[in-house]
């Protein structure tokens, strides 16, 4: 090739990559933006909504670290949800801890939980660990009722918790920062924290061992990754993260209970993560948005059948969009992207 042209089509490649450098940073400023005003242009059962969004975006993020880019499969992150949950409403019921600190002992209580889980993942992998997993996310619910620490977890009762108010007075379009929309806005501090802490994690050494270890792991024992200990930290910090969540959700909810952590609570986190994408970041907002809203839209649709109708919402999506909804936005960026042929 003619270097004269070699060197134009590296000026463009370029040019084309400055460009999307900056639409990208002022795609993000209007993101940020929007989601500062979002909650002064909705009501509060919407602004609700939006805390709930969040909060599966972190546990979505913490299954897909182990599920997405590590390769084991989780059936009972809900337990782990549950157990960050249990432990910011004890600390603020029992313990009258301020709330805006329990995320950070919920995430070390549930990365130690995770942790020990770990072991059992070294042994068991694909299916079996799902199974194992899943008994996890059986039992807790059951655990959470057992009398003997009935005067902590409320029983079957559970406990009902006060939503904090905001430290000040404002308001913005004729809307206060009322309890639900300052909720959503240490949420979202506390989310930026963590998707933050996970695209660290992610981009690094230790993400691209996490997919050696799931594409081949044979051949990253060989090039000298710990298996064990890789294994066994990864679940300890997907815990974590989904226990950060729990305790936000038990924060926005303002109330917890054995039977709100049922099976069913994994299985629509697993849910979320394949509709957002396996082993992307930003899957997990997407993966949030759909197992917060279509069960919604499904019921509006049909009172006596919403779970078909969601059951169809979920067959239509696999249908067009099998690596989820960052896969489907990854082709449409490679195409409208694409180098032009010299």
């Amino acid at each position: 090739m003619n270097p004269l042209t070699l060197f134009k089509n590296s000026g463009a490649t370029a040019d084309r990559q400055k460009g999307v450098t900056t639409l990208a940073w002022v795609g993000g400023i209007v993101v940020l933006v929007a989601l500062l005003c979002l909650p002064f242009l909705v009501k509060n059962y919407r602004v609700f909504q939006f805390n709930l969004v969040i909060v599966y975006a972190i546990a979505l993020l913490g299954l897909n670290i182990l599920t997405g880019y590590n390769g084991q499969f989780s059936l009972g992150h809900g337990a782990f949800y549950a157990i960050g949950a249990y432990v910011t409403a004890i600390l603020m019921d029992r313990y009258d801890m301020p709330y805006w600190i329990t995320p950070a002992i919920s995430f070390a209580v549930c990365l130690v939980a995770g942790y020990l889980m770990g072991f059992p993942a070294l042994r068991l992998a694909g299916h079996f660990l799902a199974l194992a997993t899943f008994a996890l996310a059986l039992a807790t619910p059951q655990m959470l009722k057992f009398k003997g620490i009935e005067d902590f977890t409320g029983g079957v009762q559970g406990l009902v918790l006060m939503k904090p108010e905001a430290p000040f007075e404002f308001s913005m379009f004729g809307q206060p920062l009322n309890a639900d929309r300052w909720l959503y806005f240490y949420t979202l501090f506390v989310a930026a924290i963590m998707f933050l802490v996970g695209w660290n994690l992610l981009r690094g050494r230790v993400g691209r061992a996490l997919i050696a270890i799931r594409d081949h792991p044979i051949a990253a024992a060989a090039m000298g990754i710990n298996l064990p200990v890789f294994k066994s930290i990864t679940f300890g910090m997907s815990a974590a993260f989904t226990g950060v969540a729990g305790s936000l959700g038990a924060i926005a909810v303002a109330f917890v209970a054995p039977d709100s952590f049922t099976v069913f609570l994994s299985i629509t986190f697993l849910v979320g993560v394949v509709v957002g994408g396996l082993a992307t970041i930003w899957g997990a907002v997407f993966g949030a948005i759909f197992i917060q809203f279509i069960p919604n839209v499904a019921d509006e649709i049909s009172k006596s059948a919403p779970w078909a109708i969601y059951g169809v919402f979920l067959i239509g999506l696999m249908y067009l969009m099998p690596t989820g909804v960052m896969g489907l936005l990854k082709t449409i960026k490679s195409k409208l992207f694409r180098p032009k042929a010299a």
